[in-house]
């Protein structure tokens, strides 16, 4: 990671307003989430659109709203075994623990995702999933539906204090940043997060 101040502060600034986004109210909230967003891609210096393309940036590609992907599910606890995704970047092989499973249902037929939690951070929970869509309609190496230690959960999750019921918002599902730039190497779906049934909720490929 550059050791460049400004650099570093326009990170923490882009995680900041990434953050905010999540937390957008009302019934037109993911309008302007997409909204908010396309604008942080567009402007913002952390963006991961190549900087000779945003000037000619329109947006990024959704699916339209689908009530269908918003979900119920239960969490239950994982083995806590380690799985290591390799990034193929400078950070490396990432190590993770199975903090828990993610199970409900989508388009009738039952589902699991494994909750991976960061071993260097304290908490931080993480889901990449990767389902039928991919690699035709979106990034073939799948898409994250929420990073808590990145703030990217306040509209996806929705947590019932002592309670393991849960719901999942798939229509803010999201492309890791090496989806618009090989600049950028990110961890990726593993395979036991594969779903057999197509997500056609939240973003699409960013190029057809």
């Amino acid at each position: 990671m550059s050791s460049d101040p400004q650099r570093l502060l326009d990170l923490v600034d882009w995680r900041r307003r990434v953050g905010d986004l999540y937390r957008t109210g009302g019934p037109d909230a993911l309008q302007r989430f997409r909204e908010g967003r396309d604008e942080l891609f567009k402007t913002h210096p952390q963006s991961p659109i190549e900087p000779d393309e945003r000037a000619s940036f329109t947006g990024l590609h959704y699916f339209p709203e689908d009530p269908a992907y918003r979900v119920h599910a239960r969490m239950e606890a994982g083995d806590g075994s380690e799985l290591v995704i390799d990034t193929g970047g400078e950070d490396g092989a990432i190590r993770y623990r199975r903090a828990g499973q993610l199970n409900f249902q989508l388009a009738g037929q039952p589902c699991r995702l494994t909750v991976l939690s960061l071993v260097q951070y304290a908490g931080g929970l993480f889901v990449p999933f990767k389902d039928l869509t991919a690699p035709h309609q979106t990034y073939g190496a799948g898409r994250y539906l929420f990073d808590t230690a990145k703030n990217t959960d306040g509209l996806v999750l929705e947590i019932t204090p002592g309670s393991s019921e849960v719901v999942l918002d798939f229509n803010y599902a999201y492309n890791a940043s090496c989806a618009y730039s090989p600049r950028w190497a990110c961890p990726l779906a593993p395979p036991e997060n594969f779903l057999r049934v197509p997500v056609t909720a939240g973003e699409k490929n960013y190029k057809s």
